[in-house]
């Protein structure tokens, strides 16, 4: 008689959730079946049979949807009125604590897949490691500290560097580390003392220099770009993303250029717009994004009409007006440029996470799929604040105990 080496694990009780309906991440489908299998989803559709010994859950009125990706976070941020400071504050142990209290929160908001642009000493890339096996914690990309020039934009997260070489260096160093993508600031920025919105902070072939090595490496590369002749360069030194794109100028907003207008349709970089602004006290944009906000979205229409491949990327952290699930608060703006319902969701969900690499295993609800689902009352499809009517959040098949609307 002979034994087996291993002993068999019994197969987990699967999960069935019926509800009013479901977007799969495109499309709209009623009275759906979704059948979870551990980690992953085995089926879903419409009048499919319950397998014997499923746990079912029955969610009359409400609509499944997969969990919502954010292009662009900052965990290392606490949301306050002034997140750079509080982030001075604090060592490591500290930063790395409120890091992981973020992303528990943006979990519980039904942001099940965050990628996070900007972090002090690498420390996020720590809590992408954990969030493998704690499913309290949403999936994580990394970009470890942005890359910028000396006294640049966020030079205060510890990472600068100047000319094509210190560049190369640079990105080497963060292939090196593991990170998922390269992040460089082609433009200055709004969080940091002495820097211009408006003005590149790199030249064209600085940026060529970055994206080469990026790509040598495997990786792909995103640039926070505000002022026109900073997206304009990183457009034509073949940047795979850009982040806010707002053609920002001193006192106004560029309206955009025909021929770049063109580059940045069918076929250009993704645009990760920072859209997603939380209803809440004290939750405002700063005065001079305000007063802008009808020529950028004026210019988020413009591409959007144009074909960019838009996604939102909230930005969340920087500031009370974005909180972790800041993404949420997104739908409405989307609808403003010119997206249905379903195109809106479409975005915060299967084009999102194709565009972060996770086109694969995220953004959907189908087979094959991680079961990372989003489950709130009513239709989103009809009413945009349906989205914060949260009912269950599931990470990685895990129900989430203390989901929050």
């Amino acid at each position: 008689m002979t034994t087996s080496a291993t002993t068999a694990r019994p197969r987990p009780t699967l999960t069935v959730l019926r509800a009013a309906r479901l977007f799969d991440g495109s499309g709209a489908l009623p009275d759906p079946t979704v059948i979870i299998d551990g980690a992953v989803i085995l089926a879903a559709g419409h009048g499919l049979p319950v397998p014997d010994g499923a746990h079912v859950i029955d969610l009359p009125g409400a609509t499944i949807l997969p969990g919502l990706v954010d292009g662009h976070v900052h965990l290392v941020f606490d949301a306050s009125d002034d997140p750079a400071g509080r982030l001075a504050e604090r060592d490591d142990a500290a930063v790395f604590a409120a890091a992981a209290s973020a992303a528990r929160t943006a979990a519980r908001g039904g942001v099940t897949t965050v990628r996070d642009l900007g972090d002090r000493g690498y420390l996020v890339l720590g809590l992408r490691d954990a969030a493998r096996t704690d499913t309290t914690l949403p999936h994580i990309l990394a970009a470890g500290p942005p890359i910028t020039t000396p006294g640049g934009h966020c030079h205060f997260l510890g990472a600068s560097a100047a000319g094509a070489d210190g560049i190369r260096d640079a990105v080497r160093e963060r292939a090196y580390r593991g990170v998922d993508i390269i992040k460089i600031m082609a433009s200055g920025g709004n969080m940091t003392p002495g820097s211009r919105s408006e003005l590149a902070q790199y030249t064209r072939g600085e940026l060529r220099a970055a994206v080469t090595e990026a790509h040598r490496h495997g990786l792909a590369i995103t640039a926070h770009a505000h002022g026109t002749s900073a997206i304009t360069d990183a457009v034509a030194a073949g940047l795979d993303g850009l982040e806010h794109a707002t053609f920002m100028t001193a006192d106004g907003v560029d309206e955009i250029p025909g021929e770049l207008l063109a580059a940045l349709g069918r076929g250009g970089p993704v645009l990760s717009l920072t859209f997603g602004i939380a209803a809440a006290p004290g939750a405002a944009p700063p005065a001079g994004v305000l007063a802008r906000m009808p020529a950028l979205l004026a210019n988020a229409r413009r591409m959007c009409h144009a074909g960019a491949r838009i996604i939102v990327g909230s930005d969340a952290g920087v500031g009370p007006a974005k909180p972790p699930d800041a993404v949420r608060y997104a739908l409405p703006q989307l609808q403003q440029i010119g997206m249905s319902p379903a195109e809106a969701l479409h975005a915060c969900t299967a084009r999102a996470a194709s565009a972060l690499g996770l086109g694969d295993r995220k953004g959907r609800i189908a087979p094959g799929y991680d079961a990372d689902i989003l489950v709130v009352n009513g239709n989103p499809l009809t009413d945009p604040a349906a989205i914060h009517q949260i009912r269950a959040v599931y990470l990685r098949g895990t129900p989430l105990p203390d989901a929050t609307p």
